[in-house]
This record gives structure tokens, C-alpha cells and sequence, in this order.
């Protein structure tokens, strides 16, 4: 096969669909792990939350049902950086979150 035409079977792009909703799985679920681990260790609530959608829109909606006094979210990973990326659309939300924003660097 050439190029992409292996996406053209539905078999193979739900197999691909599933392969890249497990790697985004496994890379969360280190994430959760460390902010678990680190969030108790210094007494402070957080929640976690799985939802399907735009990013900016998924956030602003989970704002107005929490009512957080703080959001943070992680800037973009560095194109150096392997693992897959949503992409956050930063206008979206700064324009309607009512709680003030904190994007955090990316370590390195």
C-alpha cells in the first residue's frame, strides 16, 4: 500500500482509532497518577473528569459546573516532545472562562 490508502479500510481505521484512544489512555493515566500522588501529599482537591469534544468547550463547560477558583492547564508540548496533542483553542477559552488561567510550561 501506498501512503495513507491503508485508512481507506474501516476495519483497519477503527483498529488505528482504538490504538491511538489507548495510547492517550496510558499516556493520562501517568499524568492522573503523579498529580494524585502529589495533590494528596500537599492536601489539595482536584477532579478528574473524561468528557468528548472541543477542548476549549469541554473545559468551559466543566467551569461552569465546578466553579473553580483556579483552572491550569499545560501549554503545548515541544515539537521535539513524542506523544499525541489536542489542541486547545486558547481565544476560545480566555474569552469565557470566568475563573482566572494558569498555563504551565512545559518541563524541560
Amino acid at each position: 500500500m501506498m501512503g495513507d490508502d491503508w485508512l481507506n479500510n474501516a476495519t483497519t481505521r477503527d483498529a488505528y482509532g482504538e490504538h491511538v484512544e489507548r495510547q492517550l489512555e496510558r499516556e493520562i493515566e501517568v499524568e492522573v497518577a503523579r498529580v494524585r500522588e502529589r495533590a494528596a501529599e500537599i492536601g489539595l482537591r482536584y477532579e478528574r473528569r473524561v468528557v468528548l469534544g472541543k477542548p476549549a468547550e469541554c473545559l468551559l463547560e466543566a467551569a461552569v459546573d465546578i466553579k473553580p477558583d483556579l483552572v491550569v492547564i499545560g501549554s503545548p508540548r515541544p515539537a521535539r516532545v513524542r506523544g499525541l496533542r489536542s489542541r486547545m483553542q486558547l481565544e476560545t477559552l480566555v474569552r469565557a472562562l470566568a475563573a482566572p488561567l494558569l498555563i504551565v510550561p512545559y518541563p524541560g
